[in-house]
Parts: structure tokens; C-alpha cells; sequence
């Protein structure tokens, strides 16, 4: 009986362990199957988006030949960090037309900004995550140097 307790016991506080360890919203990460996030991240930042602003602007340097036109959209969302030692209160999310040369997620801890680089192609799906659901921003950094970013939603209830 004693070692059925103490069983139970050591399971109880391991589970409590990893569940500490475990990032928050790590139920909406998909399978891990590099094996790159199997470490206990060094730095995780999780947003909920309250509010959001889009720009789209066209550049054309004059002083440049031959002058090329730049465009660009990009979304900015604002919120409030959900996990204790988060301090992130803005995500920058540019767009690539190709999508073949994204930069990787990088947060600056001065201005609290996390930037996220995506293909133009999913800007309507973020577009209409922000209109319709309650959006979270996800950013982990693992020891071993992977990094992951996400937008995702929360657990929505079919229609």
C-alpha cells in the first residue's frame, strides 16, 4: 500500500513538473515529428490579440536606377501577454510575395515586439482569423536554437 501512495505521489508531482515545463497553447502545436521542440523552451512569449491595424504602402526611391516600386502590406497586432514572464505587447507581420525567403521569427525584448515574416498567401487567412475568432501569438525559442512562431486561434466550437 505504502508503495502504491508513494507511486502516485512521485507521478502526481512529476505530472505537475511537466505540466510547467509544457509551454502554454502547446496543444495547438503540430506533431513534432524533427524532434526539434523536444526540449523545455528557453523563452516563450504567448499574446492574446485585442486590437490590429493593416498598412499597405508603395515605396518608389527616386534616387535609384532603374527606380524600382516597392509594395508592401503588413499587419500590426496588439494585446496583452498571457504567461508570467512574457513581455510582448506587438506582433509585426510582414508579407513576402514569394514566400521562398522568409526571415526567421525573432523578438526584440526592447520595443516587446515579436516580427513574423509570411507568404502573401496567407495574409487572407490571417485576415479572417482576426475578424471571426479570438487570436493568440505564440513565439518559443528552444535551447538547442529552433525557433517556432504561430497565429493561431483558441478551441473554437464547430457551427
Amino acid at each position: 500500500m505504502l508503495k502504491l501512495i508513494t507511486g502516485l505521489l512521485c507521478s502526481a508531482a512529476l505530472g505537475s513538473a511537466w505540466a510547467q515545463a509544457a509551454p502554454m497553447h502547446g496543444q495547438f502545436l503540430p506533431a513534432d515529428k524533427d524532434s526539434l521542440r523536444t526540449e523545455v523552451p528557453i523563452e516563450q512569449q504567448l499574446l492574446q490579440v485585442t486590437h490590429y491595424s493593416i498598412t499597405t504602402a508603395v515605396q518608389r526611391p527616386s534616387d535609384m536606377q532603374p527606380i524600382p516600386v516597392v509594395s508592401q502590406t503588413q499587419l500590426l497586432l496588439k494585446g496583452q501577454p498571457l504567461n508570467a514572464k512574457a513581455s510582448i505587447v506587438a506582433v509585426r507581420v510582414s508579407f513576402d510575395g514569394e514566400g521562398k525567403s522568409l526571415k526567421k521569427p525573432s523578438f526584440d525584448s526592447d520595443s516587446r515586439t515579436l516580427s513574423l515574416q509570411y507568404p502573401a498567401a496567407q495574409y487572407a487567412v490571417l485576415l479572417d482569423l482576426l475578424r471571426h475568432e479570438r487570436v493568440y501569438v505564440q513565439f518559443l525559442r528552444y535551447p538547442n536554437g529552433h525557433v517556432w512562431a504561430d497565429v493561431h486561434t483558441g478551441t473554437v466550437k464547430a457551427r
